[in-house]
């Protein structure tokens, strides 16, 4: 049994499932756990940013608004209010979905064949303002560009799953994409640069190529760009006519 913050909330640990991780049953006073965790928990943070926020918000897009996630999803964190203005006034439309990061899409795959790795599944959500959207430019040979590796693996699940034109749904995802995917909405990707032998630089390579990505960490390594959640970006356009 646990306790976290003299009582406020205990937790008891009913069983070790796979992958080494428990189930565990929280129990606390009030119709929410969110109120407890504002009051006795830390923003939870990569291992690499060693220094305790003193503001949240510094570590949230500027578009966030649901409760859920377990990191930010860091490519959106490069936009500002200011930049998005920009962006529209340049005539292009911005649309939201919903994913709630889990800690699995930053855990390193350790299995010898990739198809062995097991990703977490993460709750998203589309709204049907978004599908329209994302139908009306396909239907008008536009670009569908995700920000970040997160929205990415939202539109693709639901590629997957409806095929175009999509339509609104809220579900559950554990897709994993590396060389090989076939793409089913994605034009264009704005991304970090990732981790070695994680899941999401396996993402961009197979959007992006496997040389292709790999010429472009090594630019970033000798040119020393920063990496990971408060690093330098990029963007990956698909140019089917020029491959």
């Amino acid at each position: 049994k646990l306790i976290f913050g003299e009582g406020l909330l205990k937790g008891e640990v009913l069983e070790t499932v796979e992958g080494g991780n428990r189930l565990i049953r929280f129990s606390y006073e009030g119709d929410s756990i969110f109120p407890v965790l504002e009051q006795i928990g830390n923003m939870p943070l990569p291992p690499y940013i060693t220094e305790k926020l003193q503001d949240n918000e510094r570590y949230q897009t500027v578009y966030s608004h649901e409760l859920g996630s377990a990191a930010a999803p860091t490519a959106g964190l490069h936009f500002t209010n200011e930049l998005l203005d920009k962006i529209k006034a340049k005539g292009v439309k911005v649309a939201t979905v919903t994913l709630h990061v889990g800690l699995g899409t930053f855990r390193p795959v350790k299995e010898d064949e990739i198809t062995d790795h097991k990703m977490h599944s993460e709750h998203y959500y589309l709204p049907q303002e978004t599908a329209d959207l994302i139908n009306q430019t396909k239907a008008n040979g536009g670009r569908v560009i995700a920000v970040g590796t997160t929205s990415c693996r939202t539109l693709e699940t639901l590629g997957t799953k409806q095929g175009l034109p999509l339509h609104t749904e809220e579900g559950y995802t554990d897709i994993f994409i590396y060389p090989g995917y076939q793409f089913k909405v994605l034009d264009g990707l704005i991304t970090n640069f990732h981790l070695p032998e994680s899941t999401l630089i396996m993402l961009v390579s197979a959007f992006a190529g496997y040389e292709h990505t790999m010429a472009a960490y090594d630019l970033a390594v000798k040119e020393k760009y920063r990496f990971f959640s408060f690093g330098d970006a990029m963007l990956i356009v698909n140019d089917a006519d020029k491959q």
